[in-house]
């Protein structure tokens, strides 16, 4: 008896983590494989005429023991990871994806499909039936069952080779990464530099037996070098060798992958019927097409440049008169920004961090959800955890109805990865008349608590923190008939909205009483910190927003058209850049070859969705303001109209009913100071 393949003998059918051993998961997901084939037969095999209840909504509810499986399985593969796992993830991957393009190339299974698809006019259907109709139909004609089997074969060959190269890819720019290392012995080349950085650097020196100090190009090591050391020389070391990752026309060079890249992707959007690749994956999304993402980002860039312009100026006299700066470089820029805000709003995280206990600042969240939908978390303890450091709770409604389980993970550990995110353990669905509520997690990596101090967090992990409960939420209110629809399974540029628009709640005073309290004398949060969060949460927005416009930019240069032309990538790209272009260009640099967003991870023809998210959460969050904060109406149409519909209407479509009219940009250009 495999426990996972079982009915959960559980409070609320929860995860029985401490029943469930390494060895169980291969078997379990053997077993899961099986019996989710065995579904799909019999949808195939049925002798009766395809229609919507014995093809589309067999589908739909088809795999549920596999799904339950999998989310069990790769959520602990990421919070709570060890060798055995990471074995079993090997082991797991390629069965997983063998079954989805089993079922994707299944002849006879499309062949059922599309008999529905085709009568989709005549059979009376709902919203969401007929969102679900259509996105099983795509899922099928957009990999290529359509086409005829020489063009079908032509398909996986290009797909093949595209997944070993985006690989060879991030490969690459790993290498490149973890081979540059700067080894510092003078101690007066770390003037500048905070405490926490020279530790790390030297910790990491130690590890290699060395001397001194070794500075990286990974994150936590390289930021604050760029950020606070005063070698300016040191800087340009550093800055050039982040720049440079797999640019050295060495064995790990990616200009040839990139160009590769493209060019299969391109064929690949012809082939499938699309003009170019970014057609192809904009169908899907909320911004339809490539002129439609161009004229937004195009249109904001004509809004911020002025400011942008205004700013860099501004940087550029302050770095002269402080330090005799001629000409402001890239490695200058974090430098005395960092410089210029403190001089201009002297506000210190360390200053911040006594206001912002966890166990408080994650209560705050609770009220939030409290005023504005009715929920209520109560900390339970006869449910299963991965981990002793994880709580959950039993979240309700109004009328004491359970509305979701909730897990919150949040300190770093061995076996969990960096980073913060939401997810599941149990999607939401109706099915058989029982609506089956989700259980929904929130893993974040915060500062411990220690012997004599609680976890105190930064303003930053304070956002980061309602950004994933705004998440938590879309998943737990969740309210839609078939699971492939529910929660956050909704189109990529719309999935941030929910989990930025609660960001704002941290910069008004009205939610902040509720729970930004000085851990030892209990009091509030003095209303100059406020307002000085406020003030700094603009500063240098235009030049911020160039930055991402300009990467939206490249990415669309890539794949909003033709690229069989371009032959040299440092030339396309500073073509892609002139528009947004701040700092002198750095020859021995290019941004492409390591754009790991696009080339690597499920960016690509995407990356304008940071931008265009940000421009629904102001405009969403301004009804809020117009309303007040907390107003019951306006939330209750947030929760009716976006949280609780998940994926079954469009998204403008969901937007509009909440808001009465289509997102505008103002809202976004005000909070940012850009008008």
């Amino acid at each position: 008896m495999n426990i996972l393949t079982q009915k959960f003998q559980t409070p609320f059918d929860t995860a029985p983590f401490s029943q469930i051993k390494n060895e169980d998961f291969l078997p379990a997901f053997q077993e899961g494989i099986a019996s989710a084939k065995a579904e799909i037969d019999a949808i195939v095999n049925n002798p009766e005429a395809p229609t919507f209840e014995n093809t589309i909504k067999a589908l739909a509810f088809s795999g549920d023991t596999l799904d339950r499986i999998s989310n069990i399985f790769f959520n602990l593969h990421s919070a709570e990871t060890n060798d055995e796992l990471q074995q079993i993830a090997q082991e797991v991957s390629p069965l997983l994806s063998e079954f989805s393009n089993d079922i994707r190339l299944n002849a006879e299974l499309f062949a059922k499909v599309k008999a529905v698809y085709e009568q989709k006019e005549k059979l009376n259907l709902t919203p969401e039936q007929t969102t679900l109709l259509d996105k099983n139909y795509k899922s099928f004609s957009r990999n290529g069952a359509n086409l005829p089997e020489d063009k079908k074969d032509q398909l996986r060959e290009i797909d093949k080779a595209l997944s070993m190269l985006s690989l060879q890819f991030g490969e690459n720019v790993l290498t490149e990464t973890n081979a540059f290392q700067m080894h510092l012995t003078d101690q007066k080349d770390l003037a500048g530099l905070p405490e926490g950085a020279i530790e790390a650097a030297r910790s990491l020196a130690k590890s290699q037996d060395q001397e001194g100090w070794i500075i990286t190009l990974d994150y936590p090591s390289y930021i604050p070098f760029v950020t606070y050391a005063d070698n300016r020389e040191l800087r340009k070391k550093m800055a050039i060798a982040f720049g440079a990752k797999a640019f050295q026309n060495n064995e790990y060079d990616n200009q040839d992958i990139v160009l590769k890249i493209a060019k299969l992707r391109f064929e690949r959007a012809n082939l499938l019927g699309y003009k170019t690749h970014a057609h192809f994956v904009l169908e899907e999304r909320m911004a339809e097409n490539p002129e439609k993402v161009t004229s937004f980002l195009s249109d904001l860039l004509a809004k911020a440049k002025p400011a942008a312009e205004r700013e860099f100026k501004q940087l550029a006299q302050f770095a002269k008169d402080l330090d005799g700066i001629e000409q402001l470089e890239k490695w200058d820029g974090a430098y005395y920004s960092e410089k210029l805000k403190q001089q201009l709003y002297n506000l210190d995280d360390e200053k911040l961090k006594p206001y912002f206990q966890l166990e408080k600042v994650l209560a705050g969240a609770f009220t939030v959800a409290q005023k504005l939908y009715g929920l209520t978390f109560t900390e339970i303890f006869n449910i299963d955890k991965y981990h002793e450091e994880v709580t959950t709770y039993e979240v309700k409604d109004e009328n004491g109805n359970l509305v979701s389980i909730f897990y919150a993970d949040f300190f770093p550990r061995k076996g969990k990865r960096n980073g913060a995110w939401m997810t599941s353990f149990k999607s939401q669905y109706i099915k058989d008349g029982v609506n089956e509520r989700p259980h929904i997690s929130n893993v974040c990596n915060f500062t411990k608590p220690t012997e004599t101090k609680p976890s105190l967090l930064t303003f930053n992990e304070v956002t980061t923190l309602f950004h994933e409960f705004g998440h938590g939420l879309h998943g737990m209110l969740a309210n839609t008939i078939y699971p492939s629809l529910s929660g956050t399974s909704v189109y990529w540029d719309f999935v941030e909205l929910p989990s930025q628009i609660l960001e704002n709640w941290c910069y008004e005073a009205e939610a902040l009483a509720l729970f930004a309290t000085h851990y030892e004398t209990g009091e509030m949060i003095p209303m100059e910190l406020v307002e000085k969060i406020k003030e700094s949460a603009s500063f240098q927005e235009g030049m911020a927003t160039m930055r991402q416009l300009s990467f939206g930019l490249l990415d669309m240069g890539w794949h909003g058209q033709d690229p069989t032309k371009i032959t040299d990538v440092k030339t396309f790209e500073t073509e892609q850049f002139a528009a947004t272009q701040l700092y002198p260009e750095v020859k021995e640099n290019a941004m492409s070859t390591a754009f790991s967003h696009i080339f690597q991870g499920g960016y690509s023809s995407g990356y304008y969705s940071y931008k265009w998210a940000e421009v629904l959460d102001a405009d969403a969050f301004d009804y809020f303001k117009e309303k007040g904060i907390f107003n019951k109406e306006v939330a209750t149409k947030f929760k009716d109209n976006v949280l609780s519909k998940g994926g079954t209407e469009a998204p403008m479509v969901l937007y509009k009913r909440f808001r009465g009219q289509e997102p505008k940009p103002e809202a976004l250009l005000k909070r940012a100071g850009l008008v």
